[in-house]
C-alpha cells in the first residue's frame, strides 16, 4: 500500500501545474542556460555551477520546494555548496552510467540513484527525481530526501572550511581540485618534509645514544642505515595523514596514497640495502681484528659477504618492484593471467633459464664452498693474477698486466684451475740456471745467501733457501735455487732479483758459465813427418762422438 502510495504521489505531483503548483516557487524563473531535461544532464549541470560559484543556477538543480519561499534563494545556495562539497570527496561519477534520456531509468520512472554515500551506519542514496517543471515540461531535480538529508552528510564528510574561507579559493577547480586544496597540499608538503626532517634528526640521536651504551655493534648499524630513509618514510606517513584533513576527491586521494605508499617502500628498501651493506662491512672488519693476521679467513668471510649481499640486493629489488607494481589494476591483471597460465609458462621459463639458475646456484655454492676468494692468487686459462670481483654469474681475474679477465662461474666449478693462496699466501720460487762442471757450487750456495740477505732481504720472508744440482746433460749441470716469500708477487720479484745476481756472480767466476772445449792432438803416420793425421776430440767426457780429419785416400 505505502509503495502505491508514494506512485501516486508522484503521478499527482507531475501534474502539479493544473493544481496551482510550482517547482521551487521562490526562486522564480531559472536561468536559460540551466539544463535539467534528463539525469545527465542534472548533475553535469549542478556541478558546473556549484564549482563555478554561480548562485543564479545552483539552487535550481535542488528540489526546495519543501522550504518556505523566502528561504529557497539562501538555503539553497548554503545546501548546493554543501551537497557539492561531499559529492565531489565521497562520489565519482561515471556518467556512461547516468541516464541521458528524459525518461530517465527504465525500471524507475521518477527517480534516479546516482550514487551512494556513507551515513551512520548505512548509505544514503543520492538521487534524482523527475518533477513537473514551468509549462508542465519534466524536469529532473535532485530529490527532496537528498536535500533533507545534506546538512547530515556535511557534517559527517564536510569541512567548515568550506563556510570560512574567500570563496575564490573554492572557484573552477583544476583536474579535479579546488585551489584551496592546491594550496593546502603544497603547505602541507613542505610542512610534513621539514617536520619528518627534525623527527629523523631527533629519533636517530636518541637511538645512537642508547646504542652507544651497548656493548653490540648491530644496533649502531641500524641506525646508520637509517638516516635517510627514516625521513623519506616519515614522510610518506605524514603525508598521507595529512591530506585526509584536506577532504581530497576519491580519485585524488588514492593517487596521494599512491604515491606515499610507493615512497614508503622505496624506503624500505633503501633501509634494507643500507642495512646489509653496513652490516658486512661490520662483520668483516670484526672478525679481521680478531683473527688478526689469518689474511686466508679474512678473505673466505668477505667472498661470502659479498657473493650473499647481492643475493639479498637482488631479492630486495625483485620484491620492492613486486609491490610497487602490484598497487595498479592493469599489473594486477597482467599478474593474474600470467599465474593462470604458470603450468606451461613455468616449464618454459625452467627450461629457458636452466643455464641462467645453474649458474646462480653456481654462484652460491661458490659462496660456501670458496674454492677461490676475492684476493686469491690464481692461474685461469694459462693467465696469472689476483681474483677482483665475484659476482652470481662471473668472477673477474686481474691480469698481471692490469688485464680484467672475466670468467664465468661454471669454470670454477667445472675445470681445474690454480689457486696459489688457498690456504696461505706464502710460495715457495725457484730459479734454475745452467753452470759448467767446474762451477763450484758452495760458492754459488755462498752468494745465494748473500742475494737474499742484501738485495732481497726486502722481498724473502726468511723460511727457506737452498741451491741444488738437479740435472746434468753432455754439457752443462742445472743449478736450482730454492726461496721463499710472503705472497706470489714478492715471489716474483724476488726469483727475478737471485736470476740476475746468479748470472751476474757466474760470468765473474773463471769456470762459472758453461763451454764447449776441444782438445786437438796430432799424431805421425806412415807417410812421415810431412803426414800428419790430426784428431780433435773432446776434452775426454764420455758419450761425445770423434771427429777426425786426415789425408784423403786415392
Amino acid at each position: 500500500m505505502t509503495h502505491r502510495y508514494l506512485v501516486l504521489l508522484s503521478l499527482l505531483l507531475l501534474v502539479a501545474p493544473s493544481t496551482g503548483f510550482a517547482l521551487n516557487e521562490g526562486l522564480g524563473e531559472p536561468p536559460p542556460e540551466v539544463d535539467r531535461r534528463t539525469p545527465s544532464a542534472t548533475v553535469a549541470g549542478f556541478l558546473d555551477a556549484t564549482h563555478a560559484r554561480d548562485v543564479a543556477r545552483m539552487p535550481h538543480y535542488l528540489w526546495l520546494s519543501h522550504l518556505p519561499k523566502e528561504k529557497q534563494r539562501v538555503e539553497g545556495e548554503r545546501l548546493a555548496q554543501r551537497l557539492m562539497f561531499v559529492v565531489d570527496r565521497m562520489l565519482w561519477f561515471d556518467f556512461s552510467r547516468i541516464s541521458q534520456e528524459p525518461q530517465g531509468d527504465p525500471a524507475d520512472a521518477l527517480y534516479d540513484t546516482i550514487g551512494q554515500v556513507p551515513l551512520g551506519q548505512g548509505q544514503r542514496d543520492i538521487r534524482l527525481r523527475k518533477v513537473s517543471g514551468p509549462e508542465g515540461v519534466p524536469v529532473w531535480v535532485f530529490s527532496e530526501d537528498t536535500v533533507r538529508a545534506i546538512d547530515a552528510l556535511f557534517e559527517e564528510h564536510g569541512s567548515p572550511m568550506l563556510e570560512v574561507l574567500p570563496p575564490f579559493l573554492f572557484a573552477r577547480p583544476f583536474w579535479i581540485l579546488e585551489l584551496w586544496q592546491w594550496l593546502g597540499l603544497v603547505l602541507w608538503v613542505g610542512a610534513a618534509a621539514l617536520a619528518s626532517r627534525v623527527l629523523e634528526q631527533w629519533s636517530l640521536r636518541l637511538g645512537k645514544h642508547a646504542a652507544s651504551l651497548t656493548k653490540s655493534g648491530w644496533d649502531d648499524q641500524v641506525f646508520a642505515a637509517g638516516e635517510g630513509p627514516v625521513r623519506y618514510a616519515l614522510f610518506a606517513v605524514l603525508g598521507a595523514l595529512g591530506s585526509r584533513a584536506l577532504l581530497l576527491p576519491p580519485p585524488a586521494q588514492r593517487g596521494v596514497d599512491v604515491v606515499a605508499h610507493s615512497l614508503a617502500l622505496v624506503a624500505v628498501a633503501w633501509f634494507v640495502l643500507r642495512f646489509v651493506k653496513l652490516s658486512a662491512r661490520f662483520i668483516e672488519q670484526k672478525v679481521v681484528s680478531e683473527s688478526g693476521a689469518d689474511v686466508g679467513r679474512a678473505r673466505g668471510l668477505r667472498t661470502q659477504l659479498v657473493v650473499m649481499r647481492r643475493i639479498i640486493e637482488a631479492a630486495t629489488y625483485v620484491i620492492a618492484i613486486s609491490l610497487l607494481l602490484l598497487q595498479f589494476e592493469a599489473v594486477r591483471n597482467v599478474g593474474v593471467s600470467l599465474l593462470a597460465s604458470a603450468g606451461i609458462a613455468g616449464l618454459v621459463i625452467g627450461l629457458a633459464a636452466q643455464k641462467s639458475i645453474s649458474t646462480l646456484l653456481g654462484g652460491i655454492q661458490l659462496s660456501i664452498t670458496q674454492p677461490v676468494r676475492i684476493g686469491d692468487t690464481v692461474i685461469v686459462e694459462n693467465e696469472w693474477g689476483w681474483i677482483e670481483e665475484i659476482t652470481l654469474t662471473y668472477v673477474v681475474v686481474k691480469v698481471w698486466d692490469l688485464r680484467r679477465l672475466v670468467v664465468p662461474m661454471s669454470h670454477f666449478l667445472d675445470k681445474p684451475f690454480q689457486n696459489w693462496s688457498k690456504v696461505s699466501p706464502e710460495l715457495l720460487g725457484t730459479v734454475e740456471v745452467y753452470a759448467d762442471y767446474k762451477t763450484n757450487v758452495d760458492a754459488v750456495r755462498a752468494e745465494l745467501v748473500r742475494i737474499l740477505h742484501n738485495e732481497g732481504r726486502e722481498l724473502w720472508d726468511g723460511r727457506a733457501q737452498a741451491v741444488q744440482v738437479t740435472n746434468c746433460s753432455e754439457r752443462t749441470m742445472t743449478l736450482r735455487a730454492l726461496v721463499s716469500a710472503a705472497d706470489a708477487g714478492k715471489a716474483f720479484d724476488l726469483r727475478c732479483i737471485v736470476r740476475e745476481k746468479l748470472i751476474a756472480f757466474l760470468q765473474q767466476q773463471p769456470r762459472g758459465l758453461p763451454v764447449l772445449r776441444a782438445e786437438a792432438l796430432f799424431l805421425p803416420d806412415a807417410a812421415g813427418p810431412a803426414g800428419s793425421q790430426a784428431l780433435a776430440a773432446p776434452s775426454g767426457r764420455p758419450g761425445e762422438n770423434v771427429v777426425s780429419s786426415g789425408p784423403r785416400l786415392g
